[in-house]
């Protein structure tokens, strides 16, 4: 399946890296460069209030920062999902259909009201140009594609497993894959 915005990236077992072991990763950005996701399920215990003060009252349960990944932690990014796909806010970037970025430097009362989720994420990840196709032929990752509440679960630790049932024929049967298939 064609890498592009607003897909999904499943870690397979198979991937032991730490920064993505049983991650679900919404890609944001892809192109020539590259591309951008942010990991949908690593929520962290710091308050959106305690950061962001004025997103406190428009972020969804759990308010809480996320860890969307190891690069550029020191800053944040919005994903929400807008309420009318014709209202869109200022400081909307689109990803896919009703899914999409909001500039966090965007005034909240221009904001609120339009959109019907919206989740904070401290970092992202991020690949270089053909690295995350290669990571994808290796066999890293599943890529499949989204529904718009993905991103914006209250519990997020069933997230892995639901994406994987979600799917047709035996790709949803790696639910069950151990890390090690020899050793089944």
């Amino acid at each position: 399946m064609a890498l592009s915005s607003g897909m999904l990236l499943v870690a397979t077992p198979a991937l032991q890296d730490p920064n993505f072991a049983d991650t679900v990763v919404l890609l944001l950005d892809v192109n020539d460069e590259g591309a951008l996701g942010v990991v949908l399920n690593r929520p962290s215990q710091v308050l959106v209030a305690d950061v962001l003060a004025p997103w406190r009252d428009v972020v969804a349960e759990p308010e809480v920062l996320f860890r969307g990944g190891p690069v550029g932690l020191d800053g944040a990014l919005a994903v929400a999902r807008l309420r009318n796909p014709q209202d869109a806010p200022v400081g909307w970037r689109p990803v896919d259909g009703r899914v999409g970025m909001v500039d966090l430097d965007t005034p909240t009362e221009l904001v609120d009201g339009s959109v019907s989720a919206m989740r904070v994420f401290a970092g992202y990840a991020g690949w270089g140009a053909g690295q995350l196709d290669g990571e994808v032929e290796r066999g890293d990752w599943y890529v499949v594609h989204a529904e718009s509440g993905d991103a914006f679960r209250p519990d997020t630790t069933g997230l892995w497993r639901d994406v994987m049932r979600r799917q047709p024929g035996m790709l949803a049967w790696h639910v069950n894959r151990p890390v090690d298939p020899d050793m089944n």
